[in-house]
């Protein structure tokens, strides 16, 4: 017993840093890519009539690698795989295709498309980008928030103002809360909102310059500060501290030492001792 778990302690390190290497991390995004290509090209009638079978087993073929990915990471981390949010991802991801598609479950027929967003975890960029925004978050609550404000405010203002002479556009809350969502858009602003109410009202000028200055050259622009300062951050982090998989593949490497170290310093029973 000891024995095994003797090996399997040794080996579990070296299977980690096969899983982690280059040639690994590049045929894994290879297979992401075909597999996009492969449910791309499923949503062609013509090419399922004559390539169906073929592509449905290559399909087959690429998730069975990925399910035998998940289960050596699952053997080289155990229950310490499911720690880190992005194998989570990744194995919610594998496990949606392994469901049979099928009756009430058809649906999830079409979520086999979500295999190609493992791409994020394995491309550095890509991951510190999500992450970013994912961090960016909580500094978004407060900017939507004052969004949220002035829309209000500026709705009110607009369904007083123009709602007589403009129903179609301004003559509820809700009319004029989607009316200035367009101008902040700047989506056909001009000739379809501010041009006619201008004709009335001549002076109508300067609610929409102050409502587009406010909420589209400045709000947006507190929209990406936040999500380009989150990223850089994100960048920083990951440069100064070593990342889970780092630490738990450390974490194996010295149990595997002490467990050497452990059968190199117990004396053997077939050794006698000398009088």
């Amino acid at each position: 017993m000891e024995t095994v778990m003797h090996a399997t302690a040794r080996w579990r390190p070296r299977l980690d840093r096969w899983l982690e290497s280059a040639p690994i991390h590049s045929g894994l995004i290879a297979l992401i890519l075909v597999n996009a290509v492969i449910l791309g090209l499923e949503t062609s009638p013509a090419l399922m009539a004559q390539w169906g079978y073929w592509l449905s087993a290559a399909d087959r073929a690429i998730l069975a690698v990925f399910v035998v990915e998940i289960v050596l990471r699952l053997y080289v981390h155990r229950l310490a795989y499911f720690r880190d949010p992005w194998n989570v991802f990744d194995f919610t991801v594998v496990a949606i295709a392994l469901v049979p598609a099928s009756g009430p479950l058809a649906v999830l027929r079409a979520l086999r498309i979500l295999r190609v967003l493992r791409l994020i975890t394995l491309v550095p960029s890509m991951k510190r980008v999500v992450g970013g925004l994912l961090a960016a978050l909580p500094g978004l609550g407060s900017v939507v928030g004052i969004i949220c404000i002035i829309f209000y405010v500026a709705a009110v203002i607009a369904t007083k103002l123009f709602a007589a002479d403009f129903p179609a556009l301004f003559g509820d809350l809700g009319r004029s809360a989607f009316t200035l969502f367009q101008v902040m858009t700047l989506e056909g602003w001009a000739m379809e909102v501010v041009r006619p109410v201008m004709a009335v009202y001549p002076l109508s000028w300067i609610f929409f310059l102050i409502f587009i200055l406010a909420s589209t050259f400045t709000l947006l622009n507190l929209f990406i500060a936040v999500i380009v300062n989150a990223i850089h951050q994100e960048g920083v982090e990951d440069r100064a501290d070593p990342t889970a998989t780092e630490i738990t593949r450390l974490r194996e490497e010295i149990a595997s030492l002490r467990s050497q170290l452990g059968a190199v310093r117990k004396p053997s029973p077939y050794v006698t001792r000398r009088r």
